[in-house]
This record gives structure tokens, sequence and C-alpha cells, in this order.
């Protein structure tokens, strides 16, 4: 199995990486300060990171994530994911390309699931970048790694959709165009065929942003609201694919996502290794190079070789989900995997550093916050090693 690059891959990575270093890097902390302080109602993105997109676009590195040759480049998963290593390794470039979630994860519903007509009101304007979405399924009286628990629920009055619940960690609602809601149509469906997702523009009567939720790492921003639906009205023709189907999509959405998640944190980790064997040979303790430490020594081989073996696992399993192959196990490994060997990587690099590992004038600490919450998105890693147990020993949910 050849895991080389193609020369049009290998052109996109030199292009992207050029673009980082000279228009990403240099102003990585004031973009990512810049979302959690402008970013309002109504407003996509505040004005450095427009900038920035605006650039991507004009050099064509834009909806690098799409599969569609219609709608992108016709990138495969395998291939995408060397490109999100790349981009894994900054806090803001996803965004910078139009490649960050939930509108990428959003943009492929659409595109495979919407009606020609929600095709052309939201797909259009997501893929031009001009608005934003995000994705409202997590809810406080329901496990987030449980959506079958989901209470949420739409009833059909007429030609219309009426939506009440209360929405935890809606991703991306600050300055949002479009929620996609899932919730439940059908409660006495079994569980899977209980919930249809909705599209539910963010200026609905009925429809409201009740406060931020800060995580680690952001504040406000477009990060994570709790959402109200107190007799939301939408039209019956936003059921975004077929009723009380919502789970289908949301498991390939799903899939690819957590593979991009993967080859985020092995960027993220690659970042940390370079740190590392720059700063050790030049930091002098006790009259020795930190290279000379043993426990230095083992960090950074054990760096090197579990980026190895997450790089191998992850493109192994995207090729696979490339081949339409059932890879939900393989899926569940390579992330719990990865996040978990990337947090690993960067306490290690922080410690390395010592005081100043833990300053913000370094990326580590900024880093070390995404990859503490990747670790809990899209499924925590003892829910993917539960899924991964409970499929290998044949047992039944």
């Amino acid at each position: 199995m050849d895991f080389a690059p193609s020369d049009r891959v290998e052109s996109l990575l030199e292009r992207i990486r050029a673009f980082m270093e000279e228009h990403v890097d240099p102003v990585e902390r004031e973009a990512l300060a810049a979302l959690d302080r402008e970013v309002a109602p109504g407003v996509p993105y505040p004005e450095i990171l427009v900038e920035l997109r605006e650039r991507a676009r004009g050099e064509g590195l834009w909806n690098l994530f799409l599969p569609d040759e219609r709608l992108g480049p016709g990138l495969t998963n395998w291939e995408y994911g060397m490109l999100c290593e790349l981009m894994g390794r900054s806090g803001v470039a996803p965004m910078v390309f139009n490649c960050a979630a939930p509108d990428t994860g959003n943009m492929e519903i659409l595109a495979e699931h919407g009606s020609a007509e929600q095709r052309e009101r939201w797909l259009t304007p997501l893929l031009e970048g001009e608005i934003r979405s995000c994705f409202s399924m997590t809810e406080p009286e329901s496990a987030g790694s449980d959506p079958t628990g989901l209470i949420s629920r739409a009833e059909l009055d007429g030609d219309e959709w009426v939506i009440n619940g209360h929405k935890w960690f809606t991703s991306g609602y600050n300055g949002a165009a479009l929620a996609i809601a899932m919730v439940v149509t059908d409660p006495d469906a079994q569980p899977h065929r209980r919930a249809s997702m909705i599209l539910v523009p963010v200026d609905t009567p009925g429809f409201t942003g009740v406060r931020p939720v800060p995580v680690m790492g952001h504040d406000e921003g477009p990060g994570h609201w709790e959402v109200l639906y107190e007799d939301c009205r939408v039209p019956a023709g936003n059921l975004l694919g077929v009723e009380g189907q919502g789970f289908a999509p949301m498991q390939i959405r799903l899939s690819t996502r957590r593979l991009q998640m993967a080859s985020w944190s092995i960027g993220m980790a690659h970042r940390a290794l370079e740190m590392m064997l720059e700063y050790a040979p030049q930091r002098v303790t006790f009259g020795e190079p930190l290279a000379n430490r043993q426990a230095v020594q083992w960090w950074i081989t054990d760096a090197a070789t579990r980026i190895k073996a997450a790089t191998l696992m992850t493109y192994e399993t995207a090729w696979k989900l490339d081949q339409k192959a059932d890879v939900r196990t393989e899926v569940s490994m390579v992330k719990a995997y990865a996040t978990e060997m990337a947090w690993e990587v960067l306490d290690h690099a922080m410690q390395m550093y010592g005081a100043m590992g833990m300053t913000k004038e370094l990326p580590l600490s900024l880093m070390a916050q995404q990859m503490r919450t990747m670790r809990i998105y899209d499924g925590p890693t003892e829910v993917h090693k539960w899924v991964v147990a409970r499929n290998l020993l044949g047992l039944k949910r």
C-alpha cells in the first residue's frame, strides 16, 4: 500500500505550508484572540480572519475538504487527511481555508442530502464563505455521547415543523446564519429511527441563544452555546434528508470528522516534537543540555514512534473509508489513539520547556487546550474504547 502523496497533493501541501508560514503563523495568536473578542450575531468572522480567508480563496486554497468535484477539489479522505495534518499545526488554519467544523460536516450533509432548494439557499453561500453554520444536537438532559437519548421534539403542524427543546454545546452558534438541529420526530420509533435533521435559520422566532458556554481555550466567540427552541416554526421543506433517518448522515459526518481530528492531532504532535528537538540541545541545566537526559530522550523517542503509528493507522483507515469499507471500529481506534497520543506529546513538550511551556508566548499551551477538548469532542476516549471492545467481542448494545 503506497501512502506517498500524489503530485497534486504534494503541490497543495507545498502551497498550504508556504501560505501558513507567510500569512497565518505570524498572526495566529492575534486571530484566535479576535475570535473570542469580536464575533457577534450576524458577523461570521473578525476582520483579521476575513482578510486571511479572502487571500486563501484568491490563491485557490479553499473548500479542500469536499470530495465532490462539482463543489470542491475532489480529494479522497486519505488525501485530505495529509492536508489536515498540516493545517492541524495551527489553531486558525482550518478556518482560513474554509475547512473548519462544524461548517465542513454541515456542508457535506447538505451536499449529499439537501434538496436543490436547500443547496441553493444554504450550501452555496457556505461554500462561498459568506455565512457560517452551527450544529445543534447535544442536550443537557441527555449524554452527548448517546444521541439516541435526545428529548427535543419537532412536530408537524400543517406545513410547518414546530420545534421545542433545550440544546447544549451548539457548536458555532454565535455569528452563524443556519443551524442543523437534530430533533425527535417520532418518539415511538426504534432509537435510531426517532430523530431527524431540520434546517433552522438562526433568526427564526423562538430560536434563542441563551448564553455562551465558556470552555477551555474559548470564552465567548463562535464556540459553544446553550440555545432554546420555544414553539420555533420552520417550513416542512426544511427537513434535511429523510424523516426519521437523521442518524445515518450524522454517522457518515462523524466518521470523516473523527479522521480529520486524528490528522489534526498528528499535526499538533509533529509541531510539539519539532519544538522539543530544537530546544533540547539548547537548554543547559546542571551543566548538561537537556538532550543528554534520558527522560528527555525517551520523550522524544516515544513521540516519534507514536506519531508514526498514529499516522499509519489514520492513513489506512481513511483509505479503507475511500473504498466504502465499514471502518466504524477502526475510526474509534484512530480517534482514541491519536488524540491521547498528541495529548501526551504536548504534555511532555510543555514539561521540557518548563515555565515557558505554560506561557502564551509559545503555542504549546494553546495546542494543549485544543487537544484536551478534542479528547472529548465527537466521542470521548472511553466511549471509543468501549465501542472497539464491544465490536471485537461481538457484544450487542
